[in-house]
């Protein structure tokens, strides 16, 4: 596996971030899946549309999003004519959660119980019978945990098909938030209207607060937290 990942870490880093996308669903085809958060990373999808390769579309659906999250993602999906599937929650564990500390309880001990359940599960489910997965991650997004982000790597967390390390290609890995927002902008891709709004790093709507200027997109998420602990969980174990 070591030997592997250093030649295909090789080839990707070597790709442009289209280039890169085309690349994976080339080798993966239908075992790859993309991830789309109703963030900015709606490049990845755009990139796909392009590369003349079917290709499947995963969202997490935590049931705490904001209502022009779930409205963008039925804006996506027409405009890429494709089915965006949604990974839910289990109902009987966020119930228990529910019923035991309330909806909110984050605020006082920490996103990570509930981000396990509403994210990190679901998706856990979902990659079970993949091999490889694409994300919308970059290193700028958050310098203290992501700096070191690799094109691709055996993910950290999930397994995939067969019980294997599944993979995760990050095509946009050293795009900067400028330069994704300047291609945005110039192919007049859709964007979530809460980006106008001034919320950068978007994600559910109790954990997700517009940022003022000069404050990194990462402050807008989790802010009642240590700013080395802004993951939750999908990308690094907790």
């Amino acid at each position: 596996m070591t030997g592997d990942i250093s030649l295909l870490e090789a080839e990707f880093s070597a790709l442009s971030p289209r280039r890169a996308v085309q690349r994976a669903l080339e080798r993966y085809g239908d075992e790859l899946v993309i991830s789309f958060s109703g963030a900015e990373d709606v490049l990845l999808l755009e990139y796909a549309a392009t590369s003349g390769h079917p290709f499947q579309v995963l969202s997490l659906d935590t049931g705490r999003l904001h209502p022009e999250t779930y409205r963008y993602f039925q804006v996506v999906a027409e405009r890429y004519q494709i089915r965006v599937e949604f990974a839910f929650p289990d109902a009987a564990a966020v119930e228990q959660l529910v019923r035991a500390k309330g909806l909110f309880s984050f605020y006082e001990d920490g996103h990570a119980e509930c981000c396990a359940i509403r994210k990190v599960e679901p998706l856990r489910r979902h990659l079970a019978g993949r091999r490889a997965w694409i994300t919308g991650q970059r290193r700028d997004q958050s310098p203290g945990t992501r700096a070191a982000l690799a094109p691709v790597e055996p993910d950290p967390v999930f397994r995939g098909k067969h019980d294997q390390p599944v993979l995760k290609f990050s095509p946009l890995y050293q795009t900067t938030s400028a330069e994704v927002w300047a291609e945005i902008e110039a192919l007049g891709l859709p964007y979530n209207p809460l980006h106008a709004r001034g919320m950068v790093s978007i994600g559910c709507e109790p954990c997700t607060r517009p940022i003022l200027p000069g404050q990194h997109e990462r402050d807008g998420r989790w802010w009642w937290e240590n700013v080395n602990k802004k993951e939750c969980g999908l990308h690094r174990p907790t």
